[in-house]
C-alpha cells in the first residue's frame, strides 16, 4: 500500500517536470526563431553589400546596417540559450561577428536558422 502511495505522489511530480521541460523547449525554440529574424535581415543586408558597383561607403554602410541587425538578435538567441542550451551556437556564431567578418559566418548562420525555422527545429 505504501509502494502506491509513493507512486501516487512521484508519477505527478515526474509529469510535471515532463510539461515543465517540454514548455521551456518551446519557449527556447521561439526565442531562437524571433532571433533568427533578425539574422535573416542581416544576411540579406550582407549579400547586398556583395553586389557589383557598390562605392567603397555604400559596400561599408550596408555592412554596418548588417552588423546592427545581426546583433539585434542578441537577446533573443541569449534567452533561447537559456532555456535550453542545445542553442548555444546560435548565439556564439552571433556573437562571433564582432571579431569575423560576417561573410565568414553566413554558412553557420543560415544553418543555424533553417534549423530553428524547420518544423522539428533540435540542434
Amino acid at each position: 500500500m505504501a509502494r502506491l502511495s509513493r507512486l501516487g505522489v512521484v508519477a505527478p511530480l515526474v509529469a510535471a517536470g515532463l510539461l515543465l521541460s517540454a514548455c521551456g523547449s518551446g519557449s527556447a525554440i521561439a526565442q531562437a526563431r524571433a532571433s533568427c529574424k533578425f539574422v535573416h535581415a542581416a544576411l540579406a543586408l550582407q549579400v547586398r553589400s556583395e553586389a557589383k558597383g557598390l562605392t567603397s561607403a555604400q559596400r561599408n554602410d550596408l555592412q554596418g546596417q548588417a552588423m546592427g541587425e545581426l546583433l539585434k538578435g542578441t537577446p533573443a538567441a541569449a534567452a533561447a540559450t537559456s532555456s535550453d542550451g542545445s542553442w548555444n551556437p546560435l548565439m556564439t556564431t552571433i556573437g562571433e561577428a564582432q571579431r569575423v567578418p560576417l561573410h565568414d559566418l553566413v554558412p553557420a548562420l543560415r544553418r543555424l536558422c533553417q534549423v530553428a525555422d524547420s518544423s522539428s527545429p533540435y540542434l
